[in-house]
């Protein structure tokens, strides 16, 4: 294992299979060096843990928990396309979405499940850039969906 993947099973967590496309997508590509992510939803074992609108059926703290599994699998589909997360040098951007009742407001509250553990899993290359958007619905009825961008060493 990697030492990122060290880190990740020292948190109690483990690092998920890729997460099928549910359309004509992949779930990650290389550009020069660069790695961009689809969106990825919170799917554990194939499947959502939960669905609905955050601030309706979904509070704010478990659609914070859903953006974590988010970012998890969003770095199983980076190690899909370059087969070692050592190799990441930063986390340049994330970009996140939040299915959101119309009077939630708490969207970067909810990133920050993602963000957070990015930087536990990877310290100082885990900071970075970030945009957190409410919409009306995700796929599948998913409260929050998570792609990233990450620099990798040549």
């Amino acid at each position: 294992m990697s030492v990122v993947e060290d880190k990740i099973a020292a948190l109690g967590l483990a690092l998920p299979q890729v997460v099928p496309p549910l359309a004509a997508y992949q779930p990650a590509v290389r550009s020069g060096a660069y790695v961009h992510t689809s969106g990825q939803l919170p799917m554990v074992n194939g499947a959502l843990p939960a669905t609905g609108k955050v601030g309706a059926e979904v509070s704010a703290e478990q659609a914070k928990e859903l953006a974590a599994t988010c970012a998890l699998n969003a770095l199983a589909a980076v190690k899909s396309v370059i087969g070692d997360l050592d190799k990441i040098q930063r986390v340049v951007k994330v970009v996140g979405f939040v299915a959101s009742a119309p009077d939630f407001t708490g969207q970067p509250g909810v990133l920050n499940g993602a963000s957070e553990l990015l930087g536990e899993i990877l310290g100082d290359k885990g900071v970075h850039a970030r945009s957190a958007v409410g919409v009306a619905v995700l796929p599948l009825d998913s409260p929050v969906e998570v792609e990233i961008q990450v620099e990798i060493a040549e």
